[in-house]
C-alpha cells in the first residue's frame, strides 16, 4: 500500500517492506540505496545526456524511469510491471513529468522479453520481486541469453539482486551471465560482500567493456558508499558455480526476517 511521506513524495510498500519512494518535485532525489546504484550505472551507460532506448523489467513507482527521463531527455523508455493494480494505481497518483516518454505495460516480465524485438534495448534494467523474491523464472540462463538477444551490440544489462552469506543465489546468477556476456561486474556495499548481513548487489553484464573505472568512483562518493568488483576477484567469488538452466531455477533466497523492512 502507498504511504505518503510529504505532500509531493511517497513511499510505497509491500508487506510492510519499502517498494519505491517517488519525490514528484525532484526526481533526481532518490531515497534507497540500490535505486541510486542504478542511476550510476544509467550515467555512465553513454555520455552525458544521451537519450537511450531503455527496457525496465519490473517497474514498482517508475522512480527510475523518472531519474532517465531527467537525465536522458528524450529517452525512449519501457517499463514492464506484472501488477496491473499497482500500475493502475501510479497512473493515477503519480503522473510521470509531461514529455517524459515512458510507456507501461501490465506484463509478465519474462514473456514480455521472450516476444521483444532482438537488438531494440540499449540499456535492460531488471529489478523484479515477486514479495520479497526474485522469481525462478528470471534467474535462469535461458534468461540471460534472452537478455543478451534484446540488447544492441555494446548494450549493458543491470539487476538489482539480494542474497547473503555464502551467496550461492548471486554466484549462480554471476556464471549465468558470464557464460551469455563477455564482461561482468557486481555492485554491493562493502559489509554484504563480506558477509556480513543479507542486503542487494547490482549485476553488470555486457558483451564490450563496462565502465568499471567511472562506475568505482561513483560508487564510492555516494552518500551509501558501494564497491565495484570485476575482473579475477570477482572471477574468485564466482569459482565453482555454474549456469543454472530453466528446469533447475529458483527463486531468490528469503530474506530474513527484519532485512528489508522500515524498522
Amino acid at each position: 500500500m502507498p504511504d505518503v511521506d510529504r505532500e509531493r513524495a511517497w513511499l510505497l510498500t509491500v508487506d510492510g517492506a519499502p517498494q519505491s519512494y517517488v519525490d514528484l518535485d525532484e526526481p533526481g532525489h532518490l531515497e534507497f540505496e540500490y535505486v541510486r546504484r542504478l542511476a550510476h550505472v544509467l550515467d555512465c551507460a553513454a555520455g552525458p545526456g544521451a537519450a537511450l532506448d531503455l527496457l525496465h523489467l519490473g517497474g514498482g513507482a517508475l522512480t527510475l524511469p523518472r531519474y532517465a527521463a531527467g537525465s536522458r531527455p528524450g529517452s525512449r523508455q519501457t517499463v514492464v510491471e506484472f501488477d496491473a493494480g499497482l500500475v493502475d494505481l501510479v497512473a493515477e497518483h503519480l503522473p510521470l513529468a509531461a514529455g517524459a516518454d515512458v510507456t507501461v505495460h501490465a506484463a509478465d516480465a519474462r514473456g514480455w522479453l521472450a516476444s521483444a524485438p532482438a537488438r531494440s534495448a540499449d540499456v535492460i534494467v531488471a529489478d523484479v520481486f515477486g514479495g520479497s523474491r526474485v522469481p525462478a523464472q528470471l534467474t535462469s540462463v535461458e534468461y540471460a541469453r534472452e537478455a543478451a538477444r534484446v540488447l544492441r551490440p555494446g548494450g549493458l544489462y543491470a539487476a538489482n539482486l539480494a542474497d547473503g552469506a555464502p551467496f550461492g543465489f548471486l554466484r549462480s546468477q554471476l556464471a549465468n551471465f558470464g557464460s551469455v556476456f563477455a564482461e561482468l561486474a557486481l555492485i554491493a556495499e562493502p559489509g554484504v560482500l563480506r558477509g556480513r548481513r543479507f542486503g542487494n548487489a547490482v549485476l553488470l553484464a555486457s558483451d564490450a567493456a563496462l565502465p568499471v573505472a567511472a562506475l568505482a568512483r561513483r560508487c564510492a562518493g555516494d552518500a551509501f558508499p558501494a564497491r565495484v568488483e570485476h575482473g579475477e576477484a570477482l572471477a574468485r567469488f564466482v569459482r565453482g558455480a555454474g549456469p543454472v538452466a530453466d528446469a533447475d531455477a529458483v527463486a531468490s533466497p528469503e530474506p530474513p526476517e527484519g532485512a528489508f523492512s522500515l524498522g
